[in-house]
């Protein structure tokens, strides 16, 4: 029976268009809380909880100035629920959003190390984008899928540990905001 599930909401945007009241920025001084799961659990779903992100940017590109971008690692309380409300589900649930995070890093990253074509800049910068969010929705069902949705305890403890580390080795790439 599938107990957990992971809602990876994409989002590409050129210019930001926030909803403060319902975003939670990620940040290593804030760890999800049930309180911050506000949409209404789906009655046809077996999941005990459902996790929503956003990775947002916008980015300009002249001669001038260079290229310039803004990037965010959001956490969706409407888009998020949980039906069986454990510590041990939340952290299942905060490493969905920790690994959006490691790959709003990765992004980060690829944008530092993009040299802009004037001509060419939109369509390539989509192109990392939707890489790097492939990427992302690939490892979010790695993660579900390798910890059956955290019932497999060994294995959560595992990736747990495994996601720390790679958020630590990307520290470098934290500063994106």
């Amino acid at each position: 029976m599938k107990l957990f599930s992971h809602l990876l909401l994409i989002t590409f945007l050129c210019s930001f268009e926030t909803h403060s009241n319902s975003l939670i920025d990620w940040s290593a001084d804030r760890r999800l809380s049930w309180s911050d799961f506000k949409a209404r659990p789906d009655s046809n779903s077996p999941n005990a909880a459902l996790t929503g992100t956003n990775i947002k940017f916008d980015f300009s590109y002249n001669s001038e100035t260079g290229f310039k971008y803004h990037i965010t690692c959001q956490f969706d309380k409407n888009s998020s629920w949980g039906r069986v409300k454990t510590d041990y589900i939340l952290s299942h649930e905060q490493g969905h959003f920790d690994i959006a995070e490691i790959y709003t890093r990765k992004l980060c990253k690829a944008f530092r190390e993009y040299k802009p074509d004037v001509e060419k800049a939109n369509k390539e910068v989509n192109k990392i984008y939707q890489k790097v969010m492939s990427e992302l929705s690939e490892r979010q069902k790695e993660y579900d899928r390798e910890t059956n949705f955290s019932i497999n305890k060994e294995k959560q403890a595992e990736w747990l540990k495994k996601i720390d580390e790679e958020l630590r080795s990307l520290q470098a790439y934290a500063d994106y905001h």
